[in-house]
């Protein structure tokens, strides 16, 4: 199955959640993350139960500090 994330194409051998797409690019901390899916932020307490779809585009952001 293929999705897109951050605009890079990405091959999943199943489909899968959210959270288990997180775990497989080891990034297991969620802290300081924001994911939108298709371009709507998906609240955090959705991740372990949204399936993705075929073509899916997720965007992850990290909060960084600076200034």
């Amino acid at each position: 199955m293929t999705i897109f994330l951050n605009n890079h194409e990405r091959e999943l051998s199943e489909p899968a959640t959210v959270t288990a797409v997180l775990q497989l690019l080891e990034l297991p901390h969620s802290r300081g993350l924001a994911i939108a899916i298709n371009n709507e932020v998906l609240p955090r307490d959705q991740w372990p139960t949204h399936q993705l779809r075929p073509n899916d585009r997720l965007t992850l952001i990290r909060a960084t500090q600076g200034g």
